[in-house]
């Protein structure tokens, strides 16, 4: 798919966070040509007056204003919200590597969370962050339902960064997310995995407005056998199932000594952060 580009100026990197566990998020780019089915980020779309469809664009953002370091020492800062920093586009212009350059000698938090390798390029910089935590999305050791999902880095490639990181001392995050019910096999990743990730993300996929329709027509194609459950699910808002998994991945993290997180419950900890 061709991506339209297009360099924008803004006025500041730096915005104040709604998601649970950050004060700050830096979203480096607008749109994201992952095209991520699953997306919620598309939602952006309302507010940056694109039309065209989600994946297909990329404005990349450019700041003259250095970033305020001090409004964000002692605070926890994401990396980003709303598109990959790391997305094919970055190799080309460099965006994130200029605000790391920025962010390395901060007393902050920083969380980088990605599904792309090329965050490998900047291990020199991720090196000398203080407190750096880097997570990469996935939800599948199958390559084709992968790529039926999305364009960004294959699953082979997102392990072998996450070990790479690892080996370089960087605290390594599995973000399992979306969880797409009897699908995603939560232990076989872990199993793969374990060795080099130092912490563990689990989401539940949520089904919103414009994709709910295009994801369960693909569950109903590609997985028949799935169609009740999913209808249940997504339907009918069934949530037994999610209540039964999100307390197996509980017993099997405890089981194995495993750090992680519950994020099953977003919505809600979004409300309790408010």
């Amino acid at each position: 798919m061709e991506v339209l580009e297009k360099v924008i100026e803004v006025k500041d990197y730096v915005t104040k966070s709604n998601l649970p566990a950050s004060d700050f998020v830096i979203n480096s780019y607008v749109g994201c040509p992952h095209g991520c089915k699953y997306c919620y980020a598309r939602f952006m779309k309302r507010f940056t007056g694109h039309n065209e469809e989600w994946g297909s664009f990329i404005d990349i953002k450019e700041c003259s204003k250095p970033i305020n370091t001090n409004k964000l020492t002692g605070k926890s800062v994401f990396l980003s919200s709303v598109t990959d920093c790391y997305n094919p586009f970055e190799k080309k212009y460099g965006i994130t590597r200029k605000i790391l350059e920025q962010l390395k000698n901060i007393d902050c938090q920083l969380t980088i969370s990605t599904k792309s390798s090329l965050i490998l390029r900047d291990i020199d910089l991720l090196k000398q962050c203080k407190k750096l935590t880097v997570s990469l999305s996935i939800n599948t050791l199958d390559e084709d339902f992968k790529n039926d999902m999305d364009n960004a880095d294959s699953i082979e490639k997102r392990i072998d960064t996450l070990k790479q990181l690892h080996e370089n001392g960087i605290y390594t995050v599995l973000f399992m997310s979306p969880i797409f019910p009897k699908i995603t096999d939560f232990r076989a990743i872990i199993e793969k995995t374990e060795n080099f990730v130092d912490e563990y993300w689990f989401e539940n996929l949520n089904l919103r407005s414009e994709y709910k329709s295009p994801i369960l027509s693909y569950i109903y194609r590609k997985y028949p056998e799935l169609k009740e459950l999913y209808k249940d699910i997504f339907i009918y808002g069934d949530k037994r199932y999610w209540t039964a998994l999100s307390q197996d991945i509980e017993n099997y993290c405890k089981q194995k000594k495993l750090n992680y997180k519950n994020y099953f419950y977003h919505e809600q900890l979004v409300k309790n952060k408010k």
